[in-house]
């Protein structure tokens, strides 16, 4: 079975001040279909970089080399519309901290309902549903009356609209970080479902060791 994301030689370095610094060096790895790939360190050892400058998601102060084969294009090439496309589509992220990915100027329903919009051929309705079901799967009760939201509620959203956008890789992110002991059970009880039963690709990112242990097939 070929793989869904293949990185071979992954190098990236921060270059300020005319001084540069080599932040990951001659990373390579592959993540198949149906498959978890745990991406385990400490705060600071460079897993999310890692990632991140995989989809594009770097300044300009990073140079990064290599490889990153999906689907037969080399992601590092690719042009920053391209990856804008993918990402939300066919790749999804679920990022470490949810209090930065919603703006707290607007309702949760209409962050939702754009992503939703941007990503998907789905109606008004159809979009209102899934918002709705989201909700209910994360336990945010009275999905339609809440008026406020905690970091981990927000971080449980995050992860229902990753997983509604059924994409070929889930990139998570220290998904569990802001979640309570209980809701985290139930999240990763999730992730392996989605794994099994959509046959996604994962990539779970965590310094945990439990958390790894109970969801990747395979660690980095």
């Amino acid at each position: 079975m070929s793989a869904v994301l293949k990185v071979e030689n992954l190098n990236v370095t921060l270059t300020y001040r005319k001084a540069s610094k080599k932040l990951v060096e001659d990373v390579s790895f592959e993540v198949h279909p149906g498959e978890c790939l745990g991406i385990l360190g400490e705060s600071g050892s460079g897993k999310s970089m890692t990632v991140k400058s995989i989809l594009g998601l770097l300044d300009k102060n990073f140079q990064v080399s290599g490889s990153a084969v999906f689907d037969g294009h080399d992601l590092l090439k690719e042009s920053k519309e391209e990856l804008r496309r993918l990402r939300g589509s066919r790749i999804t992220m679920v990022l470490q901290n949810p209090m930065t990915c919603f703006d707290p100027l607007y309702r949760i329903g209409n962050q939702m309902a754009e992503t939703f919009a941007a990503h998907t051929a789905w109606n008004a309705q159809e979009i209102r549903t899934c918002c709705l079901k989201i909700l209910d799967q994360m336990q945010i009760l009275n999905g339609e009356e809440v008026h406020q939201l905690s970091g981990g509620m927000l971080q449980r959203i995050m992860i229902g609209i990753a997983m509604a956008l059924q994409p070929e890789l889930l990139i998570a992110d220290e998904p569990t970080t802001a979640i309570d002991a209980v809701t985290q059970y139930e999240i990763l009880e999730e992730f392996v479902r989605i794994k099994k039963n959509k046959n996604t690709a994962m990539l779970f990112i965590t310094h945990d060791l439990g958390a790894i242990s109970k969801v990747a097939d395979r660690i980095l």
